[in-house]
């Protein structure tokens, strides 16, 4: 006769519930898997899934009540790392973004915004599009296999345990979101020297030809130059699109790696003891 008591509804609910965390909270954080388009059954699903794949190569996970306040704090210590791991893929599209939003201001296209359900905000249409571009590479070159495999291999890396995790990594992942302005800036650099030499180029017409309207021929001029340039860059945006996105699913590999690891312990100085009556 089968008889199945508390202690094993816990294990079957402690090894289902811990990856899941883990693994829900780098779905919704990914750029891809986390997307407002995406049904809210289908990333749950997805997420089931593979924490039922997952789930029996998992390593030994600590033998506490998942429903007490210790196993809760492991599944908020998981999502915090799922969280952190699909963040720093989040990062490369946002320098993506950037770029798209420099290059709208220098274009004039600052006041052509679009409803962003991404960020539940507002993006200029240059940064809309960029954004495609970068979601199609992302899916071309099999990215997003990459970062589930990933993932799988953070349970190997970090294990599910009551311990907390080192805190050096919030760190390197805040000096990972550098990235976001210094890549953002790279990749607008084309449009906006092309577009600074166009309206040099502008301001010694005007200058030569004071009857001209700056306004009226500028913004025509400005616009379509930046859209050719755009247009003449963007078969060469693929390499470096795809070492950012190498960069990314990198650092997301290593992040666990470094959680797992503890600062070394720093022993004060000890002080000479003398001997009773020594003179100083």
């Amino acid at each position: 006769m089968l008889t199945v008591s508390s202690a094993d509804i816990n294990i079957w609910i402690a090894g289902l519930l811990w990856p899941l965390a883990r693994i829900m909270a780098l779905i919704a954080a990914s750029p891809l898997f986390g997307n407002s388009a995406v049904p809210a059954s289908v990333k749950v699903s997805l997420g089931v899934g593979i924490a039922v794949i997952v789930a029996p190569a998992v390593p030994a996970w600590p033998a506490t009540d998942p429903l007490s306040m210790a196993g809760l704090l492991i599944v908020l210590q998981e999502m915090l790392i799922g969280l952190a791991m699909g963040f720093s893929i989040r990062i490369i599209f946002a320098a993506v973004e950037m770029a798209g939003e420099i290059s709208s201001l220098t274009m004039g296209l600052g006041f052509a915004t679009f409803f962003d359900p991404t960020t539940q905000g507002r993006s200029s249409a240059i940064s809309q599009f960029l954004s495609l571009v970068a979601t199609m590479a992302f899916l071309a070159v099999n990215a997003h296999l990459v970062l589930l495999s990933a993932l799988v291999e953070s349970f190997s890396t970090l294990p599910v345990s009551s311990i907390p995790i080192y805190g050096g990594g919030f760190k390197q992942l805040a000096d990972w979101g550098g990235r976001i302005f210094s890549t953002g800036v790279q990749l607008s650099l084309p449009i906006v020297a092309a577009l600074l030499i166009t309206n040099v180029a502008l301001g010694i017409l005007t200058r030569a030809a004071p009857q001209l309207n700056l306004f009226g021929i500028g913004f025509p001029i400005t616009l379509g130059m930046g859209l050719l340039v755009i247009a003449m860059t963007l078969p060469y945006f693929g390499t470096p699109i795809q070492n950012l996105f190498l960069d990314g699913i990198e650092r997301a590999r290593l992040m666990p790696r470094t959680w797992s690891q503890r600062p070394p312990v720093v022993k004060p100085p000890s002080l000479p003891v003398r001997p009773p009556g020594a003179l100083p």
